[in-house]
């Protein structure tokens, strides 16, 4: 796709907003590329990097046949804003993680409800087979985030490992890439190599990433093509059953129903600015 410099400047928009969800844990990249209208060409565009065309092209060094069958600068301009966002707002998400935790939390929540709302509207045909996917993404997503972190190892291997499940989770809306990063034991280590640039770290946790993401989007632009509403209703499960980890409400890490006296008020004010700003944003990328 032919694109001009404002529709790419669109896109590193786009990306840094992924960036910046997917460094909170709870909170999806891939929920943000539903949200923004770019999220099937960004699984069908990393597809085509574990296909034999694009390849083929590569080593008859047939570059413009390459840029072509990767998408190469859609990529670019996704990437280029992820990688800005992490980048500039890693130390002020971790503060805000630790002095402001209630309203940033809200704010993702009221982001991840209206999120539901918008991508409910993209299945084309909704039948009871959807209800028991969407249920399915519920559950599974609820497991996924109630489990209990662990201590693992810092070697490479374990490193690259982390880099391929995470990034298979972060273009899974519901399913935060940062969280399993925090079940895993990796986090902090990561957080503080992008904060400290390790760069022998984050070289590891890239090669994992890269091709874990290849691999996977494989599976998943074959299932989006094949089966679109199915797919897309048991994403919408995996956003509802995320909402359990974001919960800004908590005593001890359990979840609490607050009380009028406390800060309520703040709370409801920073959802309903985070639901009314997809609902901007689902406008604007139409």
């Amino acid at each position: 796709m032919i694109r001009n410099v404002r529709q790419y400047l669109g896109l590193v928009a786009r990306g840094f907003c992924m960036g910046a969800a997917d460094i909170v844990p709870g909170v999806s990249g891939g929920t943000m590329a539903f949200i923004l209208g770019i999220y099937n060409e960004l699984v069908h565009s990393i597809r085509a990097y574990g296909r034999p065309a694009l390849w083929n092209a590569l080593l008859r060094l047939d570059i413009r046949k390459v840029i072509k069958e990767g998408n190469v600068f859609f990529l670019l301009a996704v990437g280029i804003g992820m990688a800005a966002a992490v980048l500039s707002l890693s130390h002020i998400l971790e503060n805000l993680l630790e002095t402001q935790p209630l309203l940033l939390w809200s704010f993702f929540f009221g982001l991840v409800v209206a999120s539901v709302h918008v991508v409910r509207r993209r299945v084309n045909n909704w039948q009871p087979v959807q209800s028991v996917l969407l249920v399915v993404g519920l559950v599974m997503a609820y497991w996924i985030v109630t489990l209990v972190p662990t201590q693992t190892p810092d070697a490479p291997w374990f490193l690259v490992l982390s880099g391929a499940i995470a990034i298979c989770a972060m273009i899974l809306p519901g399913i935060s890439g940062s969280f399993l990063l925090v079940i895993l034991g990796k986090y902090a280590f990561i957080l503080n190599a992008v904060n400290t640039r390790d760069i022998t770290s984050l070289a590891y946790v890239g090669v994992g990433a890269v091709c874990g993401i290849i691999l996977f989007a494989q599976l998943l632009s074959w299932l989006l093509q094949r089966y679109h509403d199915a797919m897309i209703t048991f994403l919408m499960g995996l956003m509802l059953g995320s909402l359990v980890k974001i919960w800004p409400w908590k005593v001890a890490d359990l979840n609490v129903i607050p009380s009028v006296a406390s800060d309520l008020w703040t709370g409801l004010a920073m959802m309903a600015l985070g639901f009314v700003l997809v609902l901007v944003l689902d406008r604007c990328s139409t």
